[in-house]
């Protein structure tokens, strides 16, 4: 089958499906609406492409949609599947191609489709125009049928994890090894992944943690990542510098040395699918401490494998890290790991996404007829 992925760009998220399509016996294309010099995987093809620097906005459209009736007429693929639903599946549902597999990044169903009554229309012209649509969790599969998109046409599976690379058994050696480099082995060490973005929350954390810290002064933060709001949660944690550890961005092979380096994930968004360093730090045998959103509990049961609290209270979020630094956490992490391994495995995702290809093809076919 020939398939054009279409993105936004090259995201770590981007590169593990193009990556497990390179690998599959179809024949993958890959289009970047904003342009860049991807890391593109072995076994995928970049068609040329001329970007937009931003969001796509109605402007765009008309040469967008020149630009990929032109190569939908040239490249005659089998399947699109395009993402996320504003913006690129919103371009291929307007140029009239079908099979089109819609793929939901969880934003885009759970906060952009509500933002005004263009993203509303836009994401409901796309659901209508969608042959089959693919999403990471419950939640987002909700959202999608209350626009009216049939159940049975909706593929779920998270974007989980590869369970080998994401052990204990791979994580806990680095950890350690980092944790006695900073002399941090007798704290209790938190870790948030999120970037530091409106939608994640990290102001909630660094505000919670400034207040825990100073009741527990055992308690230490690392927080990998950067983002927008990078000024405003320096300042939060301005006068407790001594406890926090700035990682900044962090290659991907390192990231099992982190999660093993923490007690404790943190996951404080406020919009999310199922979050894939969630899913990482369960399969490190990490217990979480997250926000209440539904995706985040699909996954975080309270008391069993995390804890919960409620989503933008950092007074709560201060008294749930004080709590669960207190606690014995060796049935968590039993049951983090035992919980990533039933549900977030990322080869049965894959094995998922590609029946959902041949799922797509057909009814695209008989949507033809």
């Amino acid at each position: 089958m020939r398939v054009l992925y279409c993105t936004r760009s090259d995201s770590p998220h981007d590169r593990r499906f193009l990556t497990a399509l390179g690998q599959s016996s179809h024949e993958v294309y890959a289009l970047r609406l904003f342009g860049g010099k991807p890391l593109t995987p072995k076994g995928v093809t970049e068609v040329p492409w001329q970007a937009v620097s931003s969001p796509l906005r109605l402007t765009d459209l008309p040469g967008q949609l020149r630009q990929l009736r032109r190569l939908l007429a040239n490249l005659q693929p089998d399947l699109v599947h395009a993402g996320p639903i504003q913006d690129l599946a919103f371009l291929v549902a307007r140029a009239g191609f079908h099979p089109l597999l819609t793929m939901s990044w969880g934003f885009d169903l759970m906060k952009d489709a509500y933002q005004s009554p263009l993203r509303r229309w836009q994401t409901r012209y796309t659901l209508q125009r969608s042959d089959y649509v693919t999403l990471d969790c419950q939640a987002t599969a909700d959202r999608a049928a209350a626009f009216g998109f049939p159940r049975e046409r909706i593929c779920v599976f998270p974007w989980g994890v590869d369970l080998d690379f994401f052990s204990p058994q791979n994580s806990v050696v680095p950890g350690k090894s980092w944790r006695a480099a900073q002399g941090w082995e007798d704290k209790t060490v938190l870790l948030c992944l999120r970037s530091w973005e409106p939608n994640y929350g990290v102001d909630v954390l660094a505000r919670a943690f400034a207040r825990a810290v100073k009741e527990n002064p055992r308690l230490r933060l690392i927080l990998l990542g950067d983002g927008s709001e990078a000024n405003k949660i320096r300042a939060l944690l301005r006068g407790v510098e001594d406890k926090v550890y700035y990682g900044g961005r962090v290659e991907l092979s390192a990231l099992p040395g982190w999660y093993g380096a923490a007690d404790l994930y943190v996951s404080p968004s406020h919009v999310d699918g199922s979050s894939v360093s969630l899913l990482e730090a369960m399969a490190c045998g990490l217990p979480s401490i997250v926000s209440d959103i539904p995706a985040n509990l699909e996954w975080i049961q309270d008391g069993l494998n995390g804890w919960v609290f409620p989503d933008g209270d950092a007074e709560a979020l201060t008294r749930t890290i004080l709590s669960a630094a207190e606690q014995d956490w060796r049935a968590y992490k039993l049951q983090a790991r035992q919980d990533a391994v039933l549900k977030a495995d990322w080869n049965k995702g894959v094995r998922k996404l590609l029946a959902c290809y041949e799922d797509t093809a057909a009814f695209g076919k008989s949507r033809k007829l």
